[in-house]
């Protein structure tokens, strides 16, 4: 640990190789989905070598990892809860449903839509097109920022900031 404060490139290699199963496997009984686990393992190695934090005294390094992994994988548990809330509240206005709603129906609907419509118009365009990409293509956030070639965590920050705009616009109309 004290070779990763000190940035030596190849200790994070040694730790990687010693702890990946540990925060893998904690990951992915958390999760339960592979690619979701695979992430997070990355995300804690990350994590790990751009803010070194741990401290000798409270612990051992893998204590410290499970500790991290545990507290980043409820963290993506909560965001997806949040995220499913959020399509189950709006999905129903954003695709039709096959049947001819009532005319005060197709009014409130359709006013609804704008409103969506105009608070994704008012994010920035970067976020805008973040936000398109992963609910109407539904595209992951990694998939995302491998095609950008941007950091995933730049993605995920520029998400959650784009969500957060969406529902301080959007707070009227939700009921949620």
């Amino acid at each position: 640990m004290e070779a990763i404060q000190e940035r030596q490139g190849a200790a994070l290699g040694v730790l990687y190789d010693r702890y990946a199963g540990l925060v893998y496997g904690l990951a992915l009984r958390i999760l339960g989905h592979v690619a979701e686990a695979e992430d997070l393992t990355q995300e804690v190695f990350v994590t790990l070598w751009r803010k070194p934090s741990y401290d000798l005294h409270r612990g051992s390094v893998s204590s410290f990892l499970c500790a991290l992994t545990r507290a980043r994988a409820i963290e993506r548990l909560r965001s997806q809860d949040s995220h499913q809330r959020f399509l189950k509240h709006w999905q129903p206005l954003l695709a039709a449903d096959g049947r001819a709603p009532i005319p005060l129906e197709q009014v409130s609907l359709e006013e609804r839509r704008q409103a969506v419509q105009e608070a994704l118009g008012q994010l920035p365009e970067s976020q805008r097109q973040l936000l398109e990409l992963i609910y109407y293509q539904g595209l992951s956030q990694a998939d995302i920022a491998q095609h950008w070639g941007i950091p995933l965590e730049t993605v995920k920050t520029r998400a959650r900031q784009a969500l957060c705009k969406l529902r301080g616009s959007l707070r009227p109309l939700m009921r949620f």
